[in-house]
């Protein structure tokens, strides 16, 4: 997708339509469980983050349109994103992505600390299914569709080469969007670590599990295996 200059020193359509889309994002109140959640969540705070001022609301998406990967994630950590406002950034799932993405060259660093630290992705956008901290990492079926005008408009901005979809709540967000496109027909793909689907001439689906502690701590997914998804989405995406 092409973006049209404003005046000198503007920007781009796409980038000031990226921008808004963020702060509306960062707005929303349409779901009055996870807000509430995510405040209580940000006044009780955990003990190790006593000292820091929690985000406690919904979690914006994180790098540019432009990207041509866009990472899907089901929502933010309790004490992750909605303590530091920028998703995957201060939690496990984190620690294990960013990683991932910075062995990949998709990363300047290979850790995240906060939303103000140095660490730029490179080529690639993270988003969620939902943007505030459910409880139990649990988002109720009619949260998940509030939060989803957020992640089409998110897709439709962004126009990726390869959307990475982490777990199957990501896919199924994804594939919900492609139907509602009229990208797709018929019988809906199924999720699986390391499947792969067209959607479109220009943008294709990858499946992966999610790098959360209940997959990673068993064993489900490695970091091999995360390295090798990166690996697959780079060729996908033609970088």
């Amino acid at each position: 997708m092409k973006s049209r200059k404003t005046a000198a020193g503007q920007g781009t359509i796409d980038e000031k339509s990226w921008e808004r889309l963020n702060e509306r994002i960062v707005a929303c109140r349409r779901c009055t469980r996870l807000l509430d959640h995510c405040r209580e969540i940000g006044r009780v705070k955990r003990k190790a983050y006593r000292e820091d001022v929690y985000w406690a609301r919904p979690v914006p998406n994180f790098g540019s349109n432009t990207a041509a990967i866009l990472i899907v994630g089901l929502a933010p950590g309790a004490h992750g994103a909605n303590r530091t406002g920028r998703m995957f950034t201060g939690d496990q799932s984190g620690i294990w992505l960013f990683r991932a993405l910075h062995r990949a060259g998709l990363a300047t660093k290979p850790h995240s600390e906060s939303r103000d630290d140095d660490l730029r992705l490179v080529n690639c956008a993270i988003t969620a299914v939902c943007h505030c901290a459910p409880p139990n990492n649990k988002p109720m079926v009619d949260e998940i569709a509030n939060c989803r005008s957020w992640i089409d408009e998110t897709i439709s901005l962004s126009r990726p080469r390869l959307i990475l979809a982490l777990g199957q709540i990501g896919w199924n967000s994804v594939i919900h969007y492609s139907f509602g496109k009229k990208w797709l027909a018929g019988r809906r793909p199924s999720f699986g670590h390391g499947r792969s689907f067209i959607l479109t001439d220009t943008i294709n689906l990858l499946g992966s599990y999610h790098p959360s502690q209940q997959n990673t701590f068993t064993g489900r997914l490695t970091e091999v295996m995360l390295d090798e998804i990166m690996v697959q989405a780079k060729q996908m995406a033609n970088i």
